[in-house]
């Protein structure tokens, strides 16, 4: 008999940027499936909302974890809230973007992108993923981006962040599939969310957050990585048929036109 998705998953799944966009919507659609969610993210009271409106709307259970990902010890307060919860579904979303020229930016805050986008993913992924991995069960999806397949002027850091998480996804998922545990690269491109308020750019076509969550528990267990919309895989089909340097000069072209500009 076919598992179901929370039986695969369950009985509880971590979601990290939980607070708005496709962490929000994340939280949504595995409340809909009947997973109890920890929440973890820098603002408590939307985090509070959120566990109040699904507990009500689904009768699950909810925990939530106001942390702050870029700092060095945020683990051990998530280890001590989920010692006695199985987690069997892992959600790497949290991260944010600077736009500009890198060495124009504030250094601490391209470290603090490193951190929430990279070192936290990672950290998470190898303390749950062996829970996981002894348990033959579970799954981690890691939220990363179309910009992971190149190199992109003005978002130089974030991009490489992102090529980051693709990359770790795809080869964790290879070394765990003989173990239970499915990982995933979800790879969107521009959605409506917060995220290009806080990079500073405009956006350009956006897909909706319930389009692209949708897309990633789809495939969660059936491939490695995964592109949500049409458009952003054939965007993706260019980088990889033309030369790097092409890919790179179009996407920085794109990145500056869609660059706010102060008072816009």
């Amino acid at each position: 008999m076919k598992k179901t998705f929370k039986e695969k998953y369950g009985p509880w799944a971590l979601v990290t940027g939980a607070s708005s966009g496709i962490g929000f919507e994340f939280a949504h659609q595995l409340a809909a499936l009947g997973l109890n969610l920890v929440f973890v993210a820098r603002r408590k009271e939307r985090l509070d909302q959120l566990a109040i409106e699904l507990q009500k709307k689904y009768v699950i259970q909810c925990k939530v974890m106001p942390t702050d990902l870029s700092q060095s010890d945020f683990l051990s307060e998530i280890k001590k809230l989920t010692a006695a919860l199985e987690i069997g579904l892992l959600i790497n979303n949290a991260g944010f973007g600077t736009t500009g020229e890198l060495l124009e930016n504030d250094l601490e805050t391209e470290i603090k992108l490193l951190h929430v986008n990279c070192r936290a993913p990672l950290i998470l992924a190898h303390h749950f993923g062996k829970k996981m991995k002894n348990r033959k069960k579970g799954g981690i999806i890691f939220t990363a981006s179309i910009v992971g397949f190149t190199a992109v002027p003005f978002w130089s850091n974030y991009a490489a962040s992102k090529a980051y998480d693709l990359f770790l996804a795809e080869a964790l998922a290879h070394e765990l599939k003989d173990h239970g545990v499915d990982v995933l690269a979800l790879c969107p491109g521009t959605t409506k969310a917060e995220f290009q308020e806080i990079a500073g750019t405009r956006m350009l076509m956006p897909m909706s957050a319930e389009a692209v969550v949708r897309r990633g528990l789809q495939k969660l267990g059936h491939t490695y990585v995964t592109i949500p919309g049409i458009l952003n895989r054939l965007n993706v089909l260019s980088i990889k048929l033309l030369p790097n340097t092409w890919s790179t000069r179009i996407f920085g072209r794109i990145i500056r036109t869609i660059r706010k500009t102060p008072g816009s």
